[in-house]
């Protein structure tokens, strides 16, 4: 079992090469059941459902699933987990439309291979009773709804791909991102909540010393 603070787990299996991790985060909720962050690459729901199994967790335990942003390494088993939970949806407004492919996505990385309709489309600021309660920060710059989820009463925040952990902390790669300046930009908003775990989806995660590591990276820019 693979949990990283009480009620936080970071699903084992789902990751598509030794060498690249792609971090699913399943979240205890205060309220009761569970909510996934993300859903990882294409053909891994099998691993998601497994990891549930293993810890007596019933697939309709899970009544919330939150994505990052539209990447297909992040909703490629969006559609399946959905199905199987009967869980709700949440995503930023701006990415529940290129989720849903209206209109289709042309920046960098593929929206899912088939459209998903979220069911809960939220703004900046929006808070969730989801783990010990969640807070949803419009992080843009690596697509343009990305959002990343802070949990104020223990300072994690799941910063989806705003922010890159192989081999070290750095934001996602140009190459891969919408905007890099935008990027910043957010990066310096999640420094100024000086959280104290950096949940990232590739490389880390980053228990201790985040605070001071995001201020390190934003005085860089």
């Amino acid at each position: 079992m693979t949990e990283l603070f009480p009620g936080v787990h970071l699903v084992d299996g789902v990751d598509p090469s030794p060498d690249f991790t792609t971090h699913v985060f399943l979240l205890k909720n205060r309220g009761g059941g569970y909510t996934l962050v993300d859903t990882g690459v294409s053909g891994k729901d099998a691993a998601i459902l497994a990891y549930l199994k293993s810890h007596a967790i019933a697939p309709a335990e899970v009544k919330h699933v939150l994505i990052t942003h539209l990447h297909a390494d992040h909703t490629g088993n969006l559609r399946r987990i959905l199905d199987v939970t009967k869980a709700k949806s949440y995503a930023h407004w701006i990415e529940a439309g290129f989720i849903a492919q209206r209109p289709a996505y042309d920046g960098p990385g593929s929206p899912p291979k088939e459209p998903v309709e979220i069911d809960v489309r939220f703004k900046d600021g929006d808070v969730f009773e989801m783990g010990e309660g969640l807070v949803a920060y419009h992080t843009p710059g690596h697509t343009p709804g990305h959002t990343s989820y802070f949990e104020p009463s223990r300072g994690l925040l799941f910063s989806g791909d705003l922010f890159f952990g192989i081999p070290e902390l750095a934001l996602t790669l140009p190459d891969y991102t919408i905007h890099t300046g935008t990027a910043q930009i957010s990066a310096r908003r999640m420094a100024d909540l000086s959280p104290q775990a950096l949940l990232t989806y590739h490389g880390g995660p980053f228990l201790k010393g985040s605070a001071e590591a995001l201020r390190s990276l934003v005085r860089q820019f």
